[in-house]
């Protein structure tokens, strides 16, 4: 009787473990709705966002049109409010999904705008700039410190 050699499929089953049957999908968490408080917060992060990226393009058409001391200071400019808008943006739509990790950068970004519009205000001069920021970052605060903020991250 002649020896039988494995097939090539049967040999690969043994060596790397056969194909299993693709698993069940999991089901759907309900996911709970943002409170209107939270919602508000992240529509107001989402304004901020876009704020800094009109900044970040405002920075950049004075950078390529003037004739600015250092240009590599220039583009870093250019490119940290680019990086800051785009945090800001990702935590804006986190805040909406009510992701635990949104909550904590725009509490510290907004304690900085704060801080930072009350220099413009108060120093420098320029309440044109600050007040807006104060005012911003007040209500950010504020809305994402309510209980029902508050309550809806503890129930997650």
């Amino acid at each position: 009787m002649p020896e039988q050699t494995p097939s090539p499929r049967r040999l690969a089953d043994r060596l790397f473990g056969a194909v299993t049957a693709a698993p069940d999908p999991r089901p759907r968490q309900p996911r709970p709705e943002a409170p209107s408080a939270v919602r508000h917060a992240a529509v107001l992060v989402a304004v901020e966002s876009a704020c800094l990226v009109a900044l970040a393009a405002v920075l950049l058409w004075l950078t390529l049109t003037g004739d600015p001391e250092s240009v590599s200071r220039a583009l870093a400019e250019v490119v940290l409010a680019g990086l800051v808008a785009g945090l800001l943006g990702a935590a804006a739509a986190g805040l909406r999904r009510l992701a635990g990790w949104a909550r904590g950068p725009v509490i510290a970004l907004q304690i900085f705008f704060a801080a930072s519009g009350f220099v413009a205000a108060f120093q420098a001069g320029r309440p044109g700039i600050g007040v807006p920021l104060l005012a911003v970052s007040a209500a950010v605060l504020y809305l994402l410190l309510t209980p029902e903020a508050r309550l809806a991250y503890l129930d997650r």
